[in-house]
C-alpha cells in the first residue's frame, strides 16, 4: 500500500486517479505531478516502484499544499472573512450560499437545518 500526505492511496487503481484521493489534488493536478516525477498515468498503484513513489512524495511534498495544512488554511480564511464581517463572512455565519447562487429556488442543501444527535424539536 502507498502511502503520500498521509493518505494511503488504493492499489488497484490508475496512480492518475489515485492521487485525487489526496485532499487538495484533483485531476489536473495529479496530471502535472506525474509528469513532473516521469510516471505513466495508466500504471497502477500497486506496481509503482519505491523510486517512483519516493519521486511522488517529494514532488507533492515540496510543491503543494495539502491535506491538513491546506484544510487549516481554508478554516483561517473562512474564519477571517468571519471576523471582519464582510458580505461573505456573513453568509457563512448564517449557513447560505457564499458565491451568489440564488437562493429562492436551488441551494436546499445549504439552507437544510443541520441534523443534531439526540435533540428532538417540540412544537
Amino acid at each position: 500500500m502507498v502511502r503520500i500526505s498521509g493518505v494511503d492511496l488504493p492499489d488497484q487503481k490508475h496512480i492518475e486517479i489515485a492521487l485525487t484521493y489526496i485532499y487538495g489534488i484533483g485531476p489536473t493536478r495529479a496530471l502535472e505531478i506525474l509528469k513532473a516525477a516521469e510516471v505513466d498515468p495508466i500504471k497502477r498503484t500497486k506496481s509503482l516502484t519505491d523510486l517512483e513513489v519516493s519521486k511522488l512524495r517529494d514532488i507533492i511534498e515540496n510543491n503543494y499544499v495539502t491535506e491538513g495544512d491546506l484544510r487549516r488554511l481554508v478554516t483561517l480564511n473562512i474564519k477571517r472573512l468571519i471576523e471582519i464581517n464582510c458580505y461573505r463572512g456573513r453568509r457563512h455565519i448564517q449557513g447560505l450560499p457564499v458565491r451568489g447562487q440564488r437562493t429562492k429556488t436551488n441551494s436546499q442543501t445549504r439552507k437544510r437545518e443541520r441534523a443534531r444527535s439526540g435533540l428532538k424539536k417540540f412544537k
